[in-house]
C-alpha cells in the first residue's frame, strides 16, 4: 500500500511540474487557476497506469 501511495503521488508530483513547465513557457493558458490540479490529477493517473504499475 505504501508504495502504490508514493507511485501515485510521485505521478501526480510529475505531471503537475509538466503542467507548470507549459504554463510558463505558454503552451497551456495563464488563467488555468485550479484546473492545473485537476489535469495534473488526471494525466498522474494514466501515468501511473502506464508506468508505475507495472512496478
Amino acid at each position: 500500500m505504501n508504495k502504490f501511495i508514493w507511485l501515485y503521488l510521485s505521478a501526480f508530483g510529475i505531471m503537475f511540474a509538466i503542467l507548470s513547465w507549459s504554463q510558463e513557457s505558454g503552451l497551456l493558458s495563464k488563467d488555468i487557476g485550479s484546473g492545473k490540479g485537476f489535469l495534473a490529477l488526471l494525466t498522474g493517473s494514466a501515468l501511473y497506469y502506464m508506468v508505475g504499475r507495472k512496478i
